[in-house]
């Protein structure tokens, strides 16, 4: 089996268990390893560090599968893998919703897989060398784990690029329709598993959702980026007055009608396709306030280049969805972008805070749902960031 060599002191990271290896932590490299084939890793002195899957082209080069000596890389052990991870979210999820994360990338020791059940449909995304190398036997270990069910792949995204792969989508097991209805706290909620975002939906806003409800009955909802409307769809079963969805996609907004009808809401909402951030200064021109906003954009910075940018546009719409607030009004906001740590997001609001000329207080934070774990050992897991915001009376 090919080999791996780190250069002196950059063992540190593997012994604190980190799954990521970056080339320039590599001394040597022995046996000539292809993409996603697996390598065993030796510190500088010869001790034996873990078992991870090669990837030439990618900074990270190498991703560990285990910290466990002797360990093979074959069906049992993805079996094993996904068993331990399915017993976690029926723990936690089973009662709630019949769709939830059930690989969560690192989180799980599957590093660059990505595996959302939504009822009776899996679908994944293969992010690494590793991943890609090894799909047969994840799909074989998904059909062990759970026999018979449809499997659908949306490795449709950019970042494979970066590990020499090539965008990809379809069926890997059987077929089935592609849009399926799941349930959430009771609702049904409609998924568009080929050409929805991610792999169809945002699970990991089940828990924020709920929350959103809480501050909903009996007050005007702006819902901004709606997606396909759930914080909205939350909001009227709370009651709400009245629900606004602003979303750029029409196909996103027809799917939220779908689903208001499917819940039996007939009224007390619009679905409005515009750019949030002209929206809002329209609302603020025009004079129009909102008892609760819910701002959930997308991913503002997808390097460390970008941050900068991303933080203006993250303190731009906190700006002026606080202008647009009522007194007493709740702003609901939230950063899906890893790179825009906690601290950084809440400096961001409370500096928009102080454009808009408004004293606000933080009464939550909030966080990704709980199939959505964070590994000790892998801070980087910690990406959603949200915070309730009220408005002062005063």
């Amino acid at each position: 089996m090919a080999t791996i060599t780190l250069v002196k002191g950059r063992e540190k990271s593997l012994l604190r268990r980190h799954p990521w290896i970056f080339s320039r932590a590599i001394a040597n490299v022995e046996g000539n390893p292809g993409s996603g084939d697996t390598v065993e890793v030796y510190s500088f002195k010869g001790d034996w560090l873990a078992t991870a899957a090669y990837s030439p082209h990618s900074q990270i080069r190498a991703r560990v599968w285990t910290f466990t000596p002797n360990t093979k890389i074959d069906l049992s052990f993805f079996i094993q893998k996904i068993k331990s991870a399915k017993q976690l979210r029926d723990d936690l999820i089973a009662p709630v919703s019949n769709a939830y994360r059930l690989i969560a990338g690192e989180s799980d020791s599957l590093p660059g897989i990505t595996l959302d059940v939504y009822d009776q449909i899996i679908v994944g995304q293969f992010l690494s060398a590793g991943a890609e190398k090894h799909k047969p036997l994840i799909v074989e270990a998904l059909n062990n784990v759970f026999p018979n069910q449809p499997i659908y792949e949306r490795s449709d995204v950019a970042v494979r690029k970066k590990e020499g792969l090539k965008q990809t989508r379809g069926w890997l097991h059987g077929e089935s329709e592609l849009q399926v209805w799941i349930k959430e706290h009771g609702l049904d909620v409609l998924i568009d598993i080929d050409k929805g975002h991610k792999t169809g939906f945002y699970l990991d806003q089940r828990d924020n959702r709920q929350v959103a409800a809480k501050y909903s009955k009996g007050k005007t909802v702006l819902n901004c980026f709606s997606y396909t409307g759930t914080f909205g769809l939350y909001a009227l079963q709370a009651g709400a007055e009245s629900v606004i969805n602003v979303d750029v996609s029409d196909s996103a907004l027809e799917t939220a009608n779908l689903q208001y009808q499917k819940n039996g809401f007939k009224q007390g909402f619009e679905q409005i396709n515009a750019d949030v951030f002209k929206y809002l200064r329209e609302c603020k021109q025009q004079g129009k306030q909102f008892d609760t906003i819910v701002l959930d954009p997308p991913k503002f910075a997808e390097n460390k280049g970008q941050v900068i940018r991303a933080c203006r546009g993250y303190k731009d719409i906190n700006m002026l969805a606080l202008q647009i607030l009522k007194p007493g009004g709740t702003l609901l906001t939230f950063s899906c972008s890893g790179l825009v740590d906690a601290d950084l997001f809440q400096k961001v609001v409370a500096d928009a805070a102080v454009d808009a000329k408004v004293e606000a207080q933080v009464v939550e934070k909030l966080t990704q749902a709980k199939d959505h774990p964070i590994s000790l050992n892998y801070p980087e897991a910690f990406y959603l960031k949200g915070l309730v915001v009220k408005k002062s009376f005063g």
